[in-house]
C-alpha cells in the first residue's frame, strides 16, 4: 500500500477506515489488520531517525484507535549498504508470518468467510492455500505499478485494481 500510494497516487493521504470499508464492500468486517514495521533506528538514533520513528508510532496509535483495527508490527532489519547506490538495505521481518498466522487461524476457526488482502507478496501463497481449503474466498487488491506476484494473482479468487477514483473516494479530508 505504501508504495502504491507513493508511486501511483502522489502519496495521497487516505482514510484507512474508509479503505477497509471499500475493500469489504457489503461484507461485515470482523477486523482490519494492518501489518508494517516501524522505521529503523541506529544506536544511538539520529535526530531524523527519531522523528521518523515517532511519526510512525503516532500513525500506528491512530490506527489502533479505529474500530476493529489491529496493528501488527514486525521489525525492520538493517542488511548493509548497496555497493552500487550507497543506499542502506532494510528488510521487513515477521510481518509476513504474522499475516499468514492470522489468516490461517481465522480460517481454521471458521471466523471468516472472506479475506481481503492488499499485498503483492507471494510469501503468502501457503497461507492463502490453507485458508482457501477452509472455504475462505480470497480477494486481492493491488496497484498497477507494483502489481502482485503472478502466482499470488492466480491464487486469488477475486482481484481488484486500486484506481484514482477509489483513492479520491477514500482521501482523508
Amino acid at each position: 500500500l505504501d508504495f502504491t500510494l507513493r508511486d501511483e497516487f502522489a502519496a495521497a493521504p487516505i482514510d484507512y477506515e474508509q479503505l477497509a470499508r471499500w475493500m469489504a464492500g457489503p461484507i461485515e468486517i470482523l477486523r482490519t489488520y494492518y501489518y508494517n514495521c516501524l522505521p529503523y533506528q541506529s544506536n544511538p538514533p539520529t535526530v531524523e531517525e527519531s522523528e521518523r520513528f515517532s511519526k510512525a508510532q503516532g500513525f500506528h496509535a491512530r490506527l489502533r484507535r479505529l474500530p476493529r483495527f489491529e496493528v501488527r508490527e514486525g521489525k525492520l532489519a538493517f542488511r548493509g549498504v548497496d555497493r552500487d547506490t550507497g543506499k542502506s538495505i532494510f528488510v521487513q521481518k515477521r510481518a509476513d508470518i504474522m499475516l499468514s498466522v492470522d489468516l490461517v487461524l481465522l480460517a481454521a476457526k471458521n471466523q471468516i468467510t472472506h479475506a481481503m488482502l492488499l499485498t503483492g507478496d507471494s510469501d503468502f501463497l501457503p497461507a492463502i492455500s490453507a485458508a482457501k481449503n477452509e472455504g475462505v474466498l480470497i480477494h486481492l487488491f493491488h496497484g498497477t505499478l507494483h502489481p502482485p506476484h503472478n502466482e499470488l494473482w492466480q491464487a486469488a479468487d477475486e482481484r481488484t485494481v486500486i484506481t484514482q477514483a477509489v483513492i479520491d473516494s477514500i482521501r482523508r479530508r
